[in-house]
């Protein structure tokens, strides 16, 4: 998972939520309607990577011109930044419920505008939309599904909303190859969404607000309704009291640091305790994205065609894998991260995501070196629709389909009928690949013929297994535990703010790095900046693992050392706060 977060939960959670949920099946259906928007979120940041194909082939401005197509990804993510920053204002002045609702009306409207879009232009605003939703979403439903849950069993039900973001993307790369063959193909993939919007939209309507909420706003005994339904009860008087202690606390918090989000932003940095837990926080968060993880997230199937597979349906049904082991593995970090601690996973998922991108660098480097050459008898075979800029080049016979294929060129590469021979770099129009296809010949436009694209396959399979439990998840436990419990809502907010930023930079310039570095150095650069990555993270993250938020907070005032012994300064913390 990429902007969301899978909070811990153990398996005597885990056990426990399955026993509440079959006492008190109300527990389920309030977080699985609450969990759609996790769904929502997952869908529309996933399917915009096999709907872009179909897009470039109804709109020609779109596939000519790399910065529109980034664009058209990027705005859902530029849309969510601000969407969370009103979220976060939303859910305190007018409550969880009402945010969420407002969330299924964003998610509802963008998805109709995309699938009517006349022209790029309404796509792009019809992604805002979602992106606003998005947003919000990422703020509010795990919000909504944390306060209104049990105790015992909330880490189990917020991890639940975690799986069905991962779900959801993996849902939208099944629906885009199901539209594949189907007449409007990219409209009904993106269209879709909206009908989840409404069924969520209509559950909530019948559900609760938040119990804490209603609580903080003084009514206490609307509060206490909610309580008696989800907890047994000789528990509900306890729970109020539990409650009416957190706000009050909450509300000292707020006097101690100030409500204005300036006031609090400078505070913490004024903190030493905070200002460190902050380097760590952001420091795991920028990683996340720079590593690259979104390039594969958005961009999979373009990704597939850079490798040499031509066929649209191909390569999102290839991406199907990205996604799934992207699912998988945000199950095996649940199981491993309390084991073996979120350092340490981090560390050895660095390690294997430089590796891989090494090796994938290496791999477009071979496929562009041994791209097929350009046959003049080929090419003629085409009458009088050679690419120009070939028939003008001083030195054609040095071509290959890598030099037909680059931008300045704009043209097209129809194979031969032995796949690897010699081909033809003709003019790039709907009818030469028609005429080209039609011969039994493969049409190139993004990425040529190669033998090497199966192994850009399996590495970015094996990119996803090493990066999904390790940097895709636990960055988010780390922020979860790292702030002073005064600084907690700013420090979150601020490494969540650098998160979104950081992927947007990430999803708005991964295709002009392509053309301006080609695929192969490109994935190169990600090595790099995961190679600092990994640096930052040796020397500015803190082991958390079994350690109470006094005792992260103690090691925070001390100053963390990656070369000081974790297990005496542990204990020493130990002792400090019995």
């Amino acid at each position: 998972m990429v902007e969301g977060g899978i909070s811990k939960a153990d398996k005597t959670e885990f056990t426990e939520c399955w026993s509440a949920v079959w006492r008190t099946p109300y527990i389920m259906k309030l977080a699985l309607s609450a969990g759609i928007g996790g769904f929502l979120f997952g869908y529309d940041t996933g399917v915009i990577s096999g709907a872009l194909l179909y897009i470039r082939e109804d709109f020609k401005d779109v596939d000519r011109k790399t910065w529109l197509q980034e664009t058209i990804v990027s705005m859902a993510v530029a849309g969510a930044i601000f969407g969370a920053a009103t979220g976060g204002w939303l859910n305190d002045k007018f409550g969880r419920k009402l945010s969420i609702l407002i969330a299924d009306v964003l998610f509802f409207a963008g998805a109709l505008v995309m699938a009517m879009a006349p022209a790029p232009w309404v796509i792009i605003v019809g992604r805002i939309f979602v992106g606003l939703g998005v947003g919000m979403a990422s703020m509010t439903a795990p919000l909504y599904i944390s306060e209104a849950s049990p105790h015992k069993i909330r880490g189990a039900l917020v991890s639940m909303n975690g799986l069905l973001i991962t779900g959801g993307q993996f849902l939208s790369y099944l629906i885009n190859l199901a539209f594949t063959d189907v007449k409007g193909t990219w409209r009904w993939m993106l269209g879709i969404a909206g009908l989840p919007a409404v069924v969520q939209f209509v559950l909530m309507l019948a559900l609760p607000e938040s119990p804490r909420w209603l609580y903080r706003k003084g009514k206490v005994d609307e509060s206490r309704d909610i309580i008696a339904k989800i907890y047994p009860a000789e528990e509900v008087e306890n729970e109020m009291l539990a409650m009416k202690k957190s706000v009050e606390e909450e509300k000292e918090i707020e006097g101690s640091i100030g409500s204005s989000t300036f006031t609090q932003i400078k505070k913490a940095f004024g903190s030493t305790t905070c200002r460190r837990a902050l380097y760590a926080g952001i420091c795991v968060q920028v990683a996340q994205q720079f590593v690259g993880i979104n390039t594969v997230m958005y961009y999979s199937p373009t990704i597939m065609q850079f490798a040499g597979i031509a066929s649209n349906k191909t390569a999102v049904a290839l991406s199907l894998i990205t996604s799934g082991l992207n699912a998988v593995g945000s199950i095996v970090s649940m199981a491993f991260v309390d084991r073996y601690g979120r350092r340490r996973l981090m560390i050895i998922s660095m390690v294997g995501i430089i590796s891989c991108l090494i090796v994938l660098s290496v791999v477009f480097f071979q496929a562009s070196a041994h791209a097929p050459a350009i046959s003049s008898t080929e090419t003629a075979h085409f009458g009088n629709n050679t690419c120009t800029a070939y028939a003008s080049a001083p030195n054609p016979a040095s071509w290959n389909c890598m030099k037909c294929l680059a931008k300045e060129a704009e043209c097209g590469f129809c194979s031969n009928t032995n796949l690897y021979a010699p081909g033809a770099c003709i003019a790039k129009t709907d009818a030469l690949a028609g005429a080209c296809k039609a011969e039994k010949r493969v049409w190139y436009t993004k990425g040529c013929p190669s033998k090497f694209g199966f192994l850009a396959v399996v590495f970015l399979a094996l990119y996803i297994i090493v990066y999904s439990p390790g940097m895709g998840t636990v960055p988010w436990i780390v922020n979860s535990e790292i702030y002073p419990l005064r600084f907690r809502g700013v420090g979150g907010g601020l490494a969540a703010v650098s998160n979104w930023t950081s992927n947007l930079i990430v999803s708005l310039t991964f295709l002009t790095l392509t053309e301006h570095l080609g695929s192969s150095g490109t994935f190169l650069l990600f090595a790099g900046f995961s190679f600092l990555g990994l640096i930052a993270i040796f020397f500015l993250v803190p082991e958390t693992k079994g350690m109470q938020f006094e005792e992260v907070e103690k090691l925070l005032q001390k100053g963390y050392s990656p070369f000081r012994k974790n297990s005496s300064s542990t204990k020493e913390i130990s002792d400090h706060t019995k």
